[in-house]
């Protein structure tokens, strides 16, 4: 069975990222007598096997070198601009020392940043003192210093830190803090880096470069270390007690990236996707443990916990930036299995413009298959076409007008569900073209002539629908089966494979070594086009706050390039013409000027987006006070507006009115308007 991966930021703690203030070994670091060893067969695969057919040479040299700089300090604020000139002596070496089985320059490269790490801490505990703060001084501090030069002195880091410090004691002033409190919360905070220092060890140093090297083939080839292997098997198990959120680092904070289904989380929607963790308490009454700058591992080992239990989260909302209010929400832990991850459906009964529908909505968190009761070739194995067929069954007895297939946040999996899946509402055909590095193409083709629904339907999709959620949509898309509804998708259109290393490779008694996470192959659309980096382009495009730049395979720049090969032959149905869209879209463009939740929609994704493009924050208290009650205002007028009704040209029934979901409400709006316009 092929496995359509997710994207890496869908994982939790798969790979330690050391963005901004992070913790690190204090310790002068060397590799492991086999490191070497190990380096040398992971290159000689990535050579060998990556569909990409290239060679570890001076020009992915060069690329290793920047991408190791930048996931030890990709803020710029350790590395001196000198130590950065000295380390260009290895630009065009690193290939020759790692087919040498020779690291001992990436634990050089990594014991300076270590040392300029020791440098930063020593400046914030001896020198910086929340008092001496003066918050009536216009200046500002930028986040985002990738585009920035780096330092040229101590002092210009010294500067810098001030900065960082100063915009830290900030916030929590204007959460209420006093500065007794705020000099105990930064001065704990620092203590803790210090104290997880020496916690960081060789084999970090190891896996944090390798992944390096593998990263630099494209950016879903990965290496892993034996325990972050076993952190990759957990997450796949799709068994965690916890909240039901995946996280990533993102500089000093922890950010949420995905809510999985039916986990606390997505049932409380106390938090969503983009908020950043701050702090984590627990039970009722816990201390509130402040976790800005902590390594992901150790954030989510805090969340996580017994079901049933409380856990108290200290959250800065991602609609008010990192500059606005804190929230306090609580969660009471689940253990989320794959029976939370399976299909489920609702019926949304809806009158528009004098006519009643009653629409099936199928939410699909993933293409799941358990494949191990596949191989032992068990009847009722769980499977995501077997689940999607029997509630269509439910839903078609409830005489609904029309389905969505929800696909918002899936992030793929089995490749043989999404083609199954799309066979439920095709006659027969292709469905994907699988291309391998010999140009050899095999189709992924429905051979079953039976449709299981054949009446009107719509797909929805994200920025975070990627993989086999993206050859479902496109093939849908392709056959004019149904209408495309939401965002740009993520454009992953690679597949992998996970090679254990042990089997090629004998170490020390007592000793392991990790994984490497391989793209091997590429697919296409049935007309030629690849999936990657332009994913699938929704027939109706609603507002988004995601540019394809900055989420999504195009943020990556090793990713593979897009490309097209022939079609292949497939019989397209009429049922989704370029007349239906046309007006489709008209309707929907009118409704953008009279239907008040779509303009708040509109605005909503406005200022999200503004505000994950913001990286110049204020240091002057007066104005990021102001800035946090414009975006408190902003929001209680959005909220105010919601009981509004629209525009009576353009009546639309309460029940939808009442949904909180906006994407979804206007997916309902659109498949009516589908079905009003067919007939």
């Amino acid at each position: 069975m092929k496995i359509l991966m997710a994207p890496l930021f869908l994982i939790i703690s798969l790979v330690h990222s050391l963005a901004g203030t992070m913790m690190l070994d204090s310790a002068h670091l060397q590799p492991k007598s086999y490191y070497g060893e190990e380096a040398k067969l992971v290159v000689q695969i990535l050579d060998t096997y990556h569909f990409k057919r290239m060679k570890l040479d001076d020009s992915l040299s060069s690329i290793i070198l920047d991408g190791y700089l930048e996931t030890l300090d990709n803020n710029k604020s350790y590395f001196l601009k000198s130590d950065i000139q000295n380390f260009e002596k290895y630009r065009k070496q690193i290939d020759n020392l790692v087919k040498a089985g020779d690291l001992s320059f990436a634990y050089d490269i990594y014991n300076i940043f270590a040392e300029r790490f020791h440098n930063r801490m020593n400046f914030v505990n001896r020198e910086l003192l929340v008092s001496s703060f003066d918050y009536t001084k216009d200046e500002y501090y930028d986040t985002d210093r990738e585009e920035l030069p780096w330092a040229q002195s101590e002092a210009e880091l010294d500067d810098l830190w001030r900065k960082i410090v100063k915009s830290q004691a900030l916030n929590l002033k204007l959460n209420g803090q006093e500065d007794a409190q705020i000099n105990q919360t930064i001065t704990k905070r620092y203590e803790r880096f210090e104290k997880a220092i020496n916690q960081y060890t060789s084999e970090d140093v190891f896996e944090l470069f390798m992944n390096t090297v593998a990263e630099a083939y494209d950016p879903h080839t990965n290496y892993f270390s034996p325990r972050t292997s076993d952190r990759f098997q957990q997450s796949m198990s799709l068994s965690l007690e916890g909240i039901g959120a995946r996280l990533q680092t993102e500089n000093d904070y922890t950010k949420v990236v995905q809510i999985v289904p039916g986990g606390p989380a997505d049932k409380s929607d106390l938090i969503h996707e983009d908020d950043r963790i701050i702090g984590v308490a627990q039970g009722e009454d816990g201390e509130m443990v402040d976790v800005i700058g902590w390594r992901i591992d150790d954030v989510v080992d805090l969340i996580k916990g017994p079901k049933g239990t409380v856990v108290r989260l200290q959250i800065l909302p991602a609609e008010s930036g990192v500059e606005g209010p804190s929230e306090e929400i609580q969660l009471v832990r689940e253990k989320i299995t794959l029976e939370d991850q399976k299909a489920q459906a609702r019926v949304i009964n809806h009158e528009q413009n004098g006519k009643k529908f009653k629409i099936g909505v199928i939410q699909l968190p993933s293409f799941y298959m358990d494949f191990d009761a596949y191989q032992r070739r068990e009847k009722d194995y769980t499977s995501t076409t077997r689940d999607v067929k029997n509630l269509i069954g439910e839903l078609k007895e409830q005489d609904i007008d029309g389905i969505i297939m929800d696909l918002r946040d899936n992030g793929g999996g089995s490749l043989s569900e999404a083609i199954d899946l799309t066979g439920l509402f095709i006659k027969n055909g292709p469905v994907v073209q699988v291309r391998y590095p010999n140009e050899k193409i095999d189709l992924g083709e429905d051979e079953d002539p039976s449709v299981i629904y054949d009446g009107p339907m719509a797909v929805m999709i994200n920025r975070f629908s990627a993989s086999a959620s993206e050859i479902f949509a496109a093939a849908i898309q392709d056959y004019k089966r149904g209408v495309v509804i939401g965002e740009q998708s993520y454009g992953k259109g690679t597949v992998q494979s996970v090679i254990d290393l042990s089997r090629y490779l004998k170490v020390p008694e007592g000793e392991q070594v990790g994984q490497l996470k391989l793209t091997l192959q590429k697919f296409y659309r049935v007309t030629g086009s690849s999936t990657q980096h332009l994913g699938v382009t929704p027939d109706i495009d609603l507002p988004s706050a995601f540019d394809a730049e900055e989420f999504g395979e195009s943020s990556n720049a090793s990713a593979l390039p897009w490309d097209q090969i022939r079609a292949t032959r497939y019989m397209s149905t009429d049922d989704v013409s370029s007349d239906v869209l046309n007006r489709l879209n008209s309707d929907y463009q009118q409704r953008l000027t009279s239907d008040v939740e779509l303009r708040n929609l509109v605005a909503e994704t406005t200022e999200l987006k503004n505000n994950l493009n913001k990286t110049r924050v204020s240091l002057n208290y007066d104005e990021r006070k102001r800035e946090m009650e414009e975006a408190e205002k902003r929001r209680a007028a959005r909220n105010s507006m919601k009981n509004t009704r629209i525009d009576p040209e353009n009546q639309i029934s309460e029940e939808i009115e009442s949904i909180s979901d906006k994407y979804l409400r206007e997916g309902v709006i659109i498949l009516s308007d589908y079905i009003d316009t067919i007939g």
